[in-house]
């Protein structure tokens, strides 16, 4: 399989299509993603994708340029809702906060975009909405749909919505969680939601928010699956190119800092809120949309890394194991950045995805957590450290035999 299959290089915006693209953050290049299907698992062992990541000029989107093939990524994904620590409870609240908005009727259409198991999409189907997701992971939407919530194995697409729209009607609510990041189509989904919503109806959608994931230095949350990190300015411009309106935008805290936004066809009847241009003359006042501000945090984000560089390797200098524990896509970008593949004895993980963490020339053996104690390693960096304080409440006898945790983010910390 060439290089070019793999993934390609865009060089322009994918939210405005400039060409006034700078590089901002530079990151190690990283293998695929552990999500990718195991019929692409050597792949893993043979190709390393940039992840460097760039800010357009005109509009002040944050993003990716170098881009892995869709069908490379998700046709065989692996990742599913249920087994993400409280997301399934936190989707329950997004239904409850829908309901009590739109109050949508019984028996409207609820279409999700990226449904993944159908998490969100029953909580409607139980409150006698009619459900249907849309995804391209091939096995996971064909579970979905044995479980009862219909779910098409495809990309939306503006033929797609068409499509919908013709056999089911149009919708009342379209919902993307943590989806628009994901792809490098972004007009073609914004025109699909456009053209299915009904008079009146709403897109909600969520994902990460480009300024917490550098005030809060999320890096690990950087990698190839998410190529946007949203800023509301740049969504802003995004639904506006396609007749729509950014309506509403709420900070929530899951995945380290998220927005939840609202968006109407242009003339739907509900006022903007005040929370749309509060968020925009926060971003500017923090230096977001200039590529200034990314100066001051890669100078801070590299002396961090050669503080946890040297905690580690000071450590095997004195002939003592390291682990690390949960073994994520995250994981891989933190991973290289610090550039500590070789250092690990093993990854500790609760729920992996396989018997190893891989990719060119390393195999980081992943193993249950009750291997601190069978192993013994003196330092376990906590690559999941966004769960530190339940991680280290389950070990604690790991910590009285002598074991210290090294939290990385967004300080670093020895416990």
């Amino acid at each position: 399989m060439s290089m070019s299959t793999v993934f390609y290089r865009r060089s322009c915006c994918c939210v405005c299509t400039s060409s006034a693209v700078e590089m901002v953050f530079p990151l190690r290049p990283v293998p695929l993603s552990p999500n990718v299907g195991s019929s692409d698992e050597a792949l893993r062992t043979e190709v390393m994708v940039p992840l460097d990541v760039w800010l357009c000029r005109d509009c002040g989107h944050i993003q990716l340029i170098n881009i892995v093939s869709a069908d490379m990524q998700y046709t065989n994904y692996r990742y599913t809702t249920h087994i993400s620590r409280g997301l399934p409870e936190h989707f329950r609240t997004l239904f409850e906060d829908i309901s009590l908005r739109f109050t949508p009727a019984a028996r409207a259409l609820i279409v999700e975009i990226g449904s993944n198991d159908g998490t969100v999409l029953r909580y409607f189907q139980e409150s006698g909405q009619t459900v249907l997701g849309v995804d391209p992971a091939r096995e996971i939407a064909e579970r979905a749909t044995a479980s009862g919530i219909e779910t098409w194995p495809t990309y939306f697409t503006t033929d797609l919505a068409g499509r919908i729209r013709a056999e089911r009607g149009p919708a009342t609510v379209v919902i993307a969680n943590n989806v628009m990041a994901n792809t490098d189509a972004l007009d073609d989904m914004i025109g699909g939601v456009r053209d299915l919503l009904e008079e009146g109806g709403v897109f909600v959608f969520e994902t990460q928010y480009g300024v917490d994931v550098f005030e809060k230095r999320l890096i690990d949350t950087i990698y190839h699956e998410h190529i946007s990190y949203f800023n509301v300015k740049p969504l802003q411009a995004l639904f506006a190119r396609h007749g729509m309106e950014l309506i509403d935008v709420q900070r929530i805290p899951v995945k380290g800092g998220s927005i939840r936004g609202t968006a109407q066809v242009v003339g739907g009847g509900r006022a903007v809120a005040a929370s749309v241009a509060a968020l925009i003359a926060e971003e500017a006042a923090l230096g977001y949309h200039q590529p200034e501000r990314f100066v001051q945090f890669t100078q801070e984000i590299e002396a961090l890394r050669e503080h946890i560089r040297k905690v580690v390797l000071d450590r095997l200098a004195d002939g003592r194991r390291v682990a690390g524990y949960g073994a994520s896509v995250g994981s891989v970008t933190l991973l290289h950045y610090l550039d500590l593949t070789a250092a690990l004895d093993f990854i500790a993980d609760d729920a992996p995805l396989g018997p190893a963490l891989t990719g060119p020339g390393y195999s980081i053996p992943i193993l249950p957590g009750e291997n601190l104690l069978v192993r013994r390693p003196a330092l376990t960096l906590v690559l999941a450290w966004r769960y530190a304080e339940s991680i280290m409440a389950r070990h604690q006898a790991y910590r009285a035999d002598g074991g210290q945790f090294l939290i990385p983010l967004p300080t670093l910390d020895i416990r």
